[in-house]
């Protein structure tokens, strides 16, 4: 098995299945979220965001992606509410984003894609840890924000000013004293659906909120992300874009959305 995997040619998403067989299976993510087909839920409850005390640590080109990572070791950011029962601690978020401004969203809304996605990854916390929050169906809950080309994001700078420092895999920053919420839409209306992770090993264990209203962020702050490495440093270089799984089938399951 290899144990590489990544966004090219020969180890890209359409070769995950082989040695991810899961990828293939009855909950994957992303998909397309067609708005005609999802349907309003009138029990749905409101989200609720506590990050007030977010505790920011560090900041991670993993190779793919990078991460910024947060305290989880007790209630300082989580999240209740919407479709969740009980407290999801937020852990770390990341981002996808494209070569060009027209793709790099991971979820699609009629078949639109947006210039990047923001996942904001939280667990459940009757599982006690991360590691074994993913081994269950209702261990993951990822906040999605759409993201779009207009104005500049202020609440988004920080992290942008931080890449320099992480261009390569395996480089990481200490970042302190991020708020993250400064990177939410004033609405926090959302569909929701029963996914999977969207990278290896893409278990079946997230409950998607993919918020309707993106940010935006200008062309500017987007060229800062392509400027970021999947290599190494001493490696032949290789920009990291295009870091998006595309849309897989919805199968057997059922959008719901929390407004009319």
């Amino acid at each position: 098995m290899s144990h590489h995997w990544g966004y090219g040619k020969h180890n890209g998403p359409e070769h995950w299945h082989k040695d991810f067989p899961i990828a293939k299976g009855e909950r994957q993510s992303p998909v397309d979220i067609n708005t005609g087909a999802a349907k309003h839920d009138p029990s749905l409850k409101p989200l609720s965001v506590y990050y007030e005390q977010a505790t920011s640590q560090r900041i991670l080109n993993n190779g793919h992606s990078f991460n910024v990572e947060f305290d989880d070791s007790q209630d300082n950011a989580v999240l209740k509410g919407g479709p969740l029962d009980g407290t999801y601690r937020l852990i770390q978020f990341h981002f996808h984003w494209g070569s060009l401004d027209e793709q790099g969203s991971e979820h699609t809304v009629d078949k639109k894609k947006y210039a990047a996605e923001l996942h904001l990854v939280h667990w459940n916390t009757k599982y006690g840890d991360f590691g074994k929050a993913v081994q269950h169906p209702d261990g993951l809950a990822v906040v999605g924000v759409f993201m779009k080309i207009g104005s500049a994001k202020p609440g988004l700078q920080k992290v942008i000013d931080a890449l320099d420092s992480i261009k390569t895999k395996g480089k990481h920053a200490v970042f302190t004293n991020f708020d993250p919420r400064g990177l939410l839409p004033e609405s926090l209306d959302y569909w929701t659906y029963l996914g999977s992770l969207t990278t290896p090993p893409l278990l079946e264990c997230v409950t998607w909120i993919v918020l309707k209203e993106p940010i935006s962020v200008s062309t500017q702050q987007m060229m800062k992300f392509r400027n970021l490495h999947f290599s190494g440093e001493g490696e032949p270089e290789e920009l990291m874009v295009d870091n998006w799984r595309p849309t897989q089938p919805l199968k057997n399951r059922q959008i719901k959305a929390s407004f009319k």
